[in-house]
């Protein structure tokens, strides 16, 4: 593998972890903002309407539990992959099929990285179950057509 290859396999670490990251202080500012809005001030007696609005408040703080919880263990997992030098498919590897580039961890959104757009792949996507353990030069089948892998890092 080439040194601009491993520097790219950094960067791409780097910025997956900032990714997710970002995605978990904007989770956790959501559901701290409904707990916020849901507490009651300090008056005496509360009216039925500011109780209702209160439960509402939880409810949608509840929603974002779930959310917070789902990206804490993708940046745990993003942390925790060996991003090393790959030959073949498996986690942490970086994979071009047809020009379109993964990286297998945790599903993301396309994202920019070393002028390139790369997409997050978890190692229970279609995908990935498709190419496990193959390299550069192989081919796999996927929604009934032919792919071949152009690289693996």
């Amino acid at each position: 593998m080439t040194q601009d290859r491993v520097a790219l396999k950094q960067k791409l670490h780097e910025r997956m972890q900032a990714l997710e990251e970002t995605e978990l202080a904007a989770a956790i500012e959501h559901y701290e903002a409904h707990m916020a809005e849901s507490r009651l001030d300090g008056r005496e007696q509360h009216d039925n309407d500011d109780i209702a609005d209160s439960v509402a408040e939880v409810n949608l703080a509840q929603g974002f539990e779930h959310p917070v919880e789902e990206h804490q263990a993708k940046v745990a997992a993003i942390k925790s992959i060996d991003f090393s030098p790959a030959r073949e498919v498996r986690p942490g590897a970086a994979v071009v099929v047809g020009g379109r580039h993964f990286v297998v961890s945790v599903a993301t959104a396309r994202f920019e990285c070393g002028g390139e757009t790369w997409m997050g792949i978890s190692p229970q996507s279609p995908i990935y179950l498709a190419m496990t353990g193959l390299a550069a030069g192989d081919s796999f089948q996927m929604a009934g057509r032919e792919m071949v892998i152009d690289e693996v890092f």
